[in-house]
Protein backbone atom coordinates (compact mmCIF):
# COMPACT_ATOMS: atom_id res chain seq x y z
CA UNK A 1 0.00 0.00 0.00
CA UNK A 2 1.35 3.46 -0.85
CA UNK A 3 0.20 6.67 1.00
CA UNK A 4 0.22 9.49 -0.86
CA UNK A 5 0.27 13.21 -0.08
CA UNK A 6 0.61 15.12 -3.33
CA UNK A 7 -1.66 15.64 -6.52
CA UNK A 8 1.36 15.28 -8.50
CA UNK A 9 2.36 11.64 -6.89
CA UNK A 10 -1.19 10.74 -6.93
CA UNK A 11 -1.27 10.88 -10.31
CA UNK A 12 1.84 9.47 -11.45
CA UNK A 13 0.88 6.46 -9.75
CA UNK A 14 -2.33 6.27 -10.85
CA UNK A 15 -1.34 6.79 -14.68
CA UNK A 16 0.76 3.23 -14.42
CA UNK A 17 -2.74 1.56 -13.20
CA UNK A 18 -4.44 2.86 -16.17
CA UNK A 19 -1.95 2.15 -18.84
CA UNK A 20 -2.38 -1.46 -17.48
CA UNK A 21 -6.24 -1.46 -18.21
CA UNK A 22 -7.06 -1.46 -14.25
CA UNK A 23 -10.36 -0.24 -12.95
CA UNK A 24 -9.91 2.59 -10.16
CA UNK A 25 -12.22 2.85 -7.03
CA UNK A 26 -12.51 5.75 -4.72
CA UNK A 27 -13.98 5.88 -1.40
CA UNK A 28 -13.50 9.55 -0.33
CA UNK A 29 -13.21 9.90 3.41
CA UNK A 30 -12.52 12.63 6.53
CA UNK A 31 -11.07 9.72 8.28
CA UNK A 32 -11.31 7.98 11.45
CA UNK A 33 -12.24 4.73 9.97
CA UNK A 34 -14.90 2.28 11.25
CA UNK A 35 -16.62 -0.64 9.60
CA UNK A 36 -18.84 1.46 7.33
CA UNK A 37 -15.75 2.80 5.88
CA UNK A 38 -14.07 -0.30 5.48
CA UNK A 39 -18.00 -1.68 3.63
CA UNK A 40 -17.27 0.78 1.23
CA UNK A 41 -13.87 -0.87 0.61
CA UNK A 42 -14.92 -4.08 0.44
CA UNK A 43 -17.57 -3.03 -2.25
CA UNK A 44 -14.52 -1.42 -3.92
CA UNK A 45 -12.19 -3.92 -3.76
CA UNK A 46 -15.51 -6.32 -5.19
CA UNK A 47 -15.96 -4.04 -8.18
CA UNK A 48 -13.12 -2.59 -9.27
CA UNK A 49 -8.85 -3.66 -9.32
CA UNK A 50 -7.14 -0.82 -7.40
CA UNK A 51 -8.86 1.06 -4.42
CA UNK A 52 -7.89 4.65 -3.39
CA UNK A 53 -9.23 6.06 -0.23
CA UNK A 54 -8.90 9.49 0.69
CA UNK A 55 -8.20 10.72 4.11
CA UNK A 56 -8.97 14.63 4.45
CA UNK A 57 -11.36 16.59 6.52
CA UNK A 58 -12.07 19.26 4.83
CA UNK A 59 -12.95 22.81 6.08
CA UNK A 60 -15.26 24.08 3.56
CA UNK A 61 -17.92 21.73 5.02
CA UNK A 62 -17.88 22.70 8.01
CA UNK A 63 -19.79 25.88 9.68
CA UNK A 64 -18.13 28.35 11.80
CA UNK A 65 -19.92 26.93 14.95
CA UNK A 66 -19.31 22.80 14.28
CA UNK A 67 -16.56 20.61 14.81
CA UNK A 68 -14.05 20.85 12.90
CA UNK A 69 -11.13 21.85 14.87
CA UNK A 70 -12.41 18.15 17.80
CA UNK A 71 -13.43 16.25 14.74
CA UNK A 72 -11.65 12.51 15.14
CA UNK A 73 -8.64 11.97 13.79
CA UNK A 74 -6.39 9.18 13.96
CA UNK A 75 -3.87 8.41 10.86
CA UNK A 76 -1.87 6.06 11.57
CA UNK A 77 -4.80 4.01 13.11
CA UNK A 78 -7.23 4.58 9.66
CA UNK A 79 -3.68 4.02 7.46
CA UNK A 80 -3.38 0.04 9.69
CA UNK A 81 -6.76 -0.19 8.53
CA UNK A 82 -6.48 0.22 5.21
CA UNK A 83 -3.30 -1.53 4.77
CA UNK A 84 -5.16 -4.71 6.74
CA UNK A 85 -8.28 -4.18 4.08
CA UNK A 86 -6.93 -4.87 1.18
CA UNK A 87 -6.31 -0.69 -0.26
CA UNK A 88 -3.97 0.13 -2.77
CA UNK A 89 -3.47 3.61 -2.02
CA UNK A 90 -4.26 6.23 0.91
CA UNK A 91 -4.74 9.70 -0.75
CA UNK A 92 -4.35 11.83 2.31
CA UNK A 93 -3.36 15.97 1.46
CA UNK A 94 -3.20 18.52 3.90
CA UNK A 95 -5.54 21.80 3.43
CA UNK A 96 -2.78 23.80 1.59
CA UNK A 97 -2.84 20.85 -0.99
CA UNK A 98 -6.66 20.93 -1.50
CA UNK A 99 -7.05 24.28 -1.16
CA UNK A 100 -4.22 26.37 -2.65
CA UNK A 101 -3.52 30.14 -1.70
CA UNK A 102 -6.13 32.42 -3.84
CA UNK A 103 -8.65 29.40 -4.27
CA UNK A 104 -12.11 30.42 -4.93
CA UNK A 105 -14.01 28.29 -7.20
CA UNK A 106 -16.80 26.14 -5.56
CA UNK A 107 -19.26 23.70 -6.74
CA UNK A 108 -23.07 25.19 -6.21
CA UNK A 109 -25.42 22.38 -5.76
CA UNK A 110 -29.00 22.84 -6.30
CA UNK A 111 -32.22 22.59 -4.91
CA UNK A 112 -31.20 18.70 -3.83
CA UNK A 113 -29.17 20.62 -1.23
CA UNK A 114 -31.54 22.88 0.19
CA UNK A 115 -33.99 20.72 2.44
CA UNK A 116 -32.98 18.34 5.32
CA UNK A 117 -29.11 18.69 6.08
CA UNK A 118 -29.27 21.71 3.81
CA UNK A 119 -31.42 23.81 5.72
CA UNK A 120 -29.77 23.92 8.88
CA UNK A 121 -26.38 23.68 7.61
CA UNK A 122 -25.88 26.96 5.11
CA UNK A 123 -22.93 26.17 3.06
CA UNK A 124 -22.23 22.31 3.70
CA UNK A 125 -22.88 20.23 0.57
CA UNK A 126 -21.45 23.42 -1.36
CA UNK A 127 -18.26 22.53 0.62
CA UNK A 128 -18.93 18.94 0.03
CA UNK A 129 -19.97 19.44 -3.87
CA UNK A 130 -16.46 20.89 -3.98
CA UNK A 131 -14.08 18.43 -2.01
CA UNK A 132 -15.52 15.66 -3.98
CA UNK A 133 -15.44 17.38 -7.65
CA UNK A 134 -12.27 17.72 -6.78
CA UNK A 135 -10.96 14.69 -5.52
CA UNK A 136 -12.97 13.16 -8.72
CA UNK A 137 -10.36 15.42 -10.46
CA UNK A 138 -7.56 14.29 -8.57
CA UNK A 139 -8.11 10.92 -8.70
CA UNK A 140 -10.09 10.28 -11.74
CA UNK A 141 -11.78 6.98 -10.78
CA UNK A 142 -14.10 4.46 -12.80
CA UNK A 143 -16.40 4.37 -9.35
CA UNK A 144 -17.00 6.15 -6.59
CA UNK A 145 -18.35 4.35 -2.97
CA UNK A 146 -20.71 6.35 -0.56
CA UNK A 147 -22.92 5.34 2.43
CA UNK A 148 -26.20 5.21 2.22
CA UNK A 149 -26.20 7.30 5.97
CA UNK A 150 -25.18 10.37 4.44
CA UNK A 151 -28.65 10.10 1.94
CA UNK A 152 -28.99 13.68 0.97
CA UNK A 153 -25.18 13.72 0.13
CA UNK A 154 -25.63 11.23 -2.11
CA UNK A 155 -28.33 12.02 -3.88
CA UNK A 156 -26.20 15.60 -4.33
CA UNK A 157 -22.91 13.94 -5.68
CA UNK A 158 -24.82 11.43 -7.76
CA UNK A 159 -26.61 14.51 -9.98
CA UNK A 160 -23.35 16.72 -9.49
CA UNK A 161 -21.46 13.66 -11.67
CA UNK A 162 -24.51 13.80 -14.13
CA UNK A 163 -24.74 17.42 -14.65
CA UNK A 164 -21.19 17.78 -14.67
CA UNK A 165 -20.32 15.04 -17.33
CA UNK A 166 -17.90 13.69 -14.75
CA UNK A 167 -17.54 10.30 -16.59
CA UNK A 168 -17.82 8.34 -12.58
CA UNK A 169 -20.17 5.92 -11.69
CA UNK A 170 -21.45 6.98 -8.19
CA UNK A 171 -22.22 3.86 -5.78
CA UNK A 172 -24.40 3.78 -2.61
CA UNK A 173 -23.90 0.88 -0.20
CA UNK A 174 -25.95 0.23 2.93
CA UNK A 175 -25.75 1.85 6.00
CA UNK A 176 -23.77 -0.63 8.84
CA UNK A 177 -25.24 -0.27 12.49
CA UNK A 178 -23.93 -1.51 15.41
CA UNK A 179 -25.37 -4.30 16.89
CA UNK A 180 -28.41 -2.56 18.53
CA UNK A 181 -29.14 -0.96 15.30
CA UNK A 182 -27.46 2.65 15.91
CA UNK A 183 -25.62 3.62 12.70
CA UNK A 184 -22.00 3.67 12.66
CA UNK A 185 -20.26 7.33 12.62
CA UNK A 186 -16.87 8.70 13.46
CA UNK A 187 -19.46 11.38 15.58
CA UNK A 188 -20.21 8.34 17.60
CA UNK A 189 -17.12 8.73 19.75
CA UNK A 190 -18.22 12.28 21.40
CA UNK A 191 -20.61 9.91 23.21
CA UNK A 192 -21.08 9.10 26.87
CA UNK A 193 -22.83 5.95 27.64
CA UNK A 194 -25.91 7.78 28.69
CA UNK A 195 -25.76 9.43 25.66
CA UNK A 196 -25.11 5.97 23.81
CA UNK A 197 -27.96 4.37 25.25
CA UNK A 198 -30.26 7.29 24.22
CA UNK A 199 -29.25 7.36 20.30
CA UNK A 200 -30.50 4.16 19.77
CA UNK A 201 -33.83 6.17 19.69
CA UNK A 202 -33.17 7.15 16.36
CA UNK A 203 -32.81 4.26 15.00
CA UNK A 204 -35.64 2.88 17.29
CA UNK A 205 -38.02 5.35 15.25
CA UNK A 206 -37.08 4.75 11.86
CA UNK A 207 -37.11 0.75 12.26
CA UNK A 208 -40.81 1.47 13.82
CA UNK A 209 -42.45 3.50 11.12
CA UNK A 210 -40.92 1.30 8.47
CA UNK A 211 -42.45 -1.45 10.32
CA UNK A 212 -45.92 0.10 9.87
CA UNK A 213 -45.48 0.48 6.51
CA UNK A 214 -44.08 -2.83 5.75
CA UNK A 215 -47.53 -3.83 7.95
CA UNK A 216 -49.15 -1.78 4.78
CA UNK A 217 -49.27 1.68 6.02
CA UNK A 218 -49.16 4.68 3.38
CA UNK A 219 -50.42 7.85 5.43
CA UNK A 220 -47.22 10.08 5.74
CA UNK A 221 -49.16 12.19 8.88
CA UNK A 222 -49.38 8.32 10.46
CA UNK A 223 -45.74 6.70 10.05
CA UNK A 224 -43.97 9.87 11.18
CA UNK A 225 -45.91 10.51 14.07
CA UNK A 226 -45.52 6.32 15.00
CA UNK A 227 -41.78 7.14 15.03
CA UNK A 228 -42.13 10.50 16.55
CA UNK A 229 -43.08 8.49 19.47
CA UNK A 230 -39.63 6.87 20.30
CA UNK A 231 -37.89 10.59 19.82
CA UNK A 232 -39.56 11.96 23.10
CA UNK A 233 -36.29 11.21 24.68
CA UNK A 234 -33.58 13.00 21.97
CA UNK A 235 -31.98 16.32 23.15
CA UNK A 236 -32.95 18.02 20.44
CA UNK A 237 -34.99 17.20 16.74
CA UNK A 238 -33.42 19.25 14.13
CA UNK A 239 -35.51 17.35 10.97
CA UNK A 240 -37.56 14.33 10.66
CA UNK A 241 -39.07 13.69 7.26
CA UNK A 242 -40.45 10.95 4.80
CA UNK A 243 -39.31 12.47 1.24
CA UNK A 244 -39.82 11.72 -2.11
CA UNK A 245 -36.52 9.26 -2.38
CA UNK A 246 -36.16 11.27 -6.01
CA UNK A 247 -36.56 14.94 -5.08
CA UNK A 248 -35.85 14.69 -1.65
CA UNK A 249 -39.11 16.87 -1.42
CA UNK A 250 -42.11 15.74 1.26
CA UNK A 251 -43.69 12.53 0.00
CA UNK A 252 -47.04 12.73 -0.85
CA UNK A 253 -49.96 10.81 1.24
CA UNK A 254 -50.61 8.08 0.36
CA UNK A 255 -46.81 7.00 -0.04
CA UNK A 256 -47.26 5.66 -3.17
CA UNK A 257 -43.44 6.21 -4.67
CA UNK A 258 -39.98 4.37 -3.14
CA UNK A 259 -39.20 7.18 -0.08
CA UNK A 260 -36.87 7.74 2.61
CA UNK A 261 -37.28 8.42 6.21
CA UNK A 262 -34.43 10.89 7.38
CA UNK A 263 -34.03 12.14 10.60
CA UNK A 264 -30.95 14.64 12.61
CA UNK A 265 -31.13 14.83 16.14
CA UNK A 266 -28.81 15.65 19.04
CA UNK A 267 -27.66 13.28 21.68
CA UNK A 268 -26.40 15.81 24.25
CA UNK A 269 -24.14 17.80 21.72
CA UNK A 270 -23.65 15.61 19.22
CA UNK A 271 -25.08 15.72 16.06
CA UNK A 272 -26.49 12.29 14.83
CA UNK A 273 -27.89 11.43 10.72
CA UNK A 274 -30.09 8.09 9.89
CA UNK A 275 -32.21 7.30 7.71
CA UNK A 276 -33.96 4.40 5.90
CA UNK A 277 -35.26 3.51 2.59
CA UNK A 278 -39.15 2.29 2.29
CA UNK A 279 -39.31 0.55 -0.89
CA UNK A 280 -43.14 -0.07 -2.60
CA UNK A 281 -44.47 -3.79 -3.11
CA UNK A 282 -43.39 -4.80 -6.37
CA UNK A 283 -46.75 -5.00 -8.09
CA UNK A 284 -47.11 -7.94 -11.54
CA UNK A 285 -49.85 -7.14 -14.00
CA UNK A 286 -53.17 -9.75 -12.42
CA UNK A 287 -51.40 -11.24 -9.46
CA UNK A 288 -50.75 -10.20 -6.27
CA UNK A 289 -47.63 -8.56 -4.93
CA UNK A 290 -44.40 -11.05 -5.25
CA UNK A 291 -42.89 -9.82 -2.19
CA UNK A 292 -43.55 -7.79 1.06
CA UNK A 293 -43.10 -3.99 1.01
CA UNK A 294 -39.28 -3.82 0.81
CA UNK A 295 -37.36 -2.31 3.68
CA UNK A 296 -34.08 -1.13 3.69
CA UNK A 297 -32.09 -0.28 6.79
CA UNK A 298 -29.58 2.38 5.74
Amino acid sequence: MQTITTVAELRRALAKVRRAGKRIGLVPTMGYLHDGHLALVEASRAQCDVTVVSIFVNPTQFGPTEDLSTYPRDFLRDEKLCRDAGVAVVFAPDVQEVYPAQFQTFVEPGELAKPLCGAFRPGHFRGVATVVCKLFNMVQPDVAFFGQKDFQQCAVVRRMAIDLNLPIEVVTVPTVRESDGLAMSSRNRYLDDEERRGALAISRALFAAADEFRSGEREVEKLISVAKQHLQTVDRLQYFELIDCDTLKPAESPVRRSAALCVAAYIGSTRLIDNVILVLPIQHHGSEAMDDAGLSHL
